[in-house]
This record gives C-alpha cells, structure tokens and sequence, in this order.
C-alpha cells in the first residue's frame, strides 16, 4: 500500500506534467509556429525552455550570428549538443519563418510561455523525489528481483506494476492479469461473420495499464525478442501502428511477468534458452 501511493501519484503528476506540456506547445505555436518541425530537439529541454522564456524576443535571437547563438546553446546546454551550429541554423530560420504577434498579444503569449515553463520544472522536480522515494522502497519488495531482471524494466516500472497486482496468487492466469489491467480485446461477432478489427476496452485497473505499456516501451527497446515482436505487430496495419504495436507488445510482456512472479524466477532470454 505503501508503495502504491507513491506510484499512483507519479502517475497523477505525470499526467498533469503531459497536459502542461500541451498547453505550452499550444502557445508556443502562436510565437514561433514552425519550431517545433524544424529542430531536432526537444522544445522542454532545460537549454531551449531558457531559450523560449528567456528576456530576448525572436528578433534579438534571429538577429544574432549563427556562430553566436550555437556558441550559447552549447554553453546553456553544457556541451550536450551533438551539432549546436545546426541546430542554430533551424531555429534561426524557424523564427525568420514564423508570422510574427503584436507587442500586446506577445506580452500575453510570454507570460502565459513563463507560466507554464515554471509548472513543466517544478512537476519534474516532484516525479523525481517521488521516483528516488519508490527507488529506496522497492528494494524492501522481495518480487522485485524477478522484475528487475527483465532488460529495460527499472525501479519505478517493476513498482508500479507490483504496487497494483499485489499478490500473483489472487489471478488464476496470465489472462485474468491482461483482463485485470484492461488489455483485452473483445471480440465482434454476428451469426457467421466475426470482425477483424476489435476495439481494446480499457476498463480494469488504469494504473497498471499505464505501468504496463510503459514497460513494455523500455523493454521493447532493451530486449530483441520484444523488439522483433514489435515490429512485426508495427507493419500489420496502416493506422494507429506504434500504439497498437505497444499495446500488443505489453499484452506479451504480461505473461512473461506472470511467469516470473508465479515461479520466483529471474528473467533469461529466450534466445539463450
């Protein structure tokens, strides 16, 4: 219980953290909108939310030598930047591009900028305490290990997932997990026809789903079995490819945790076995 009200709050400040997000790409389309298609960055990095809310307008900015700006993004952003110079490059001809706003609209569209660059820090700030708080609790779960073991599932992932099963005794199987977590689809079916495409009914337990998929992210990418998986889901259909194939890749991921909880094993991967 204890571990739970850490990761359900994570998951609420996440949540607001991806509606503050929104909103400040909605503004940010009204001072510079073709930014975000031209760099190949995050806008919600520290360096470009100084950049973006800082005292210069995107005249000042596209006013300075290229050689000027990159020189101050790679000193803003300590030398992270692989090439500063093109990406001083794309966001001067970003702003050149960009319609520009009245002094009375940019004023307002600066506040509101600086407003919501203040709440994206301080929920960052707040999911990492959280996430150091689960890090130190997780350790005292003995299931924990099993969890662990699998590539790419780290502290917060193996808590939140272990947080909403509980016991693994008090599912019957794997499926009543998936039907548990709310990833199973139902089926479509009339007489002698029965539909291909099925909807996935996100009833059951919304706190693990979201464990769940996001788990099956970082393990998707970690390990090369759910990477192939993946894939092979990805390319099956026209629309909706990477969430349906992330989908499907945490309903796989689902039995594997089944396993490892029920038998008190350690993750080995199926190509070694």
């Amino acid at each position: 219980m204890a571990l739970q009200r850490l990761t359900r709050s994570r998951y609420q400040l996440i949540c607001q953290l991806t509606e503050m997000k929104q909103h400040f790409l909605e503004n940010l389309y009204y001072k510079c909108n073709t930014l975000t298609k031209e760099i190949d960055t995050s806008v919600f990095g520290s360096t470009m939310m100084d950049l973006l809310t800082d005292s210069m307008s995107l005249d000042e900015i596209a006013a300075m030598p290229l050689e000027n700006l990159a020189a101050f993004l790679q000193a803003k952003g300590r030398g992270r930047f692989s090439d500063p110079d093109k990406l001083a490059q794309s966001i001067s001809k970003a702003i050149k591009g960009s319609y520009r706003l009245g002094k009375v609209m940019q004023d307002s569209v600066d506040v509101v900028l600086a407003s919501y660059a203040m709440m994206i820090r301080t929920l960052k700030k707040e999911i990492q305490a959280l996430d150091k708080a689960i890090q130190h609790l997780i350790t005292t779960v003995p299931e924990s290990k099993s969890l662990l073991s699998i590539p790419g599932i780290g502290p917060v992932y193996a808590a939140g997932i272990l947080a909403e099963l509980g016991q693994i005794d008090r599912f019957e199987d794997e499926a009543k997990i998936a039907k548990y977590a709310g990833l199973y689809w139902k089926r479509k079916q009339s007489g002698n026809f029965e539909s291909e495409r099925t909807v996935m009914t996100k009833t059951g337990n919304h706190y693990l789903r979201y464990y769940l998929v996001e788990a099956a992210g970082s393990v998707m990418r970690n390990e090369p079995v759910y990477r192939e998986y993946y894939l092979k889901k990805y390319h099956e259909v026209p629309k909706h490819q990477h969430k349906r194939a992330l989908v499907l890749t945490a309903r796989k991921l689902v039995r594997m945790v089944d396993v490892l909880l029920r038998n008190h094993q350690l993750y080995a991967s199926e190509r070694s076995v």
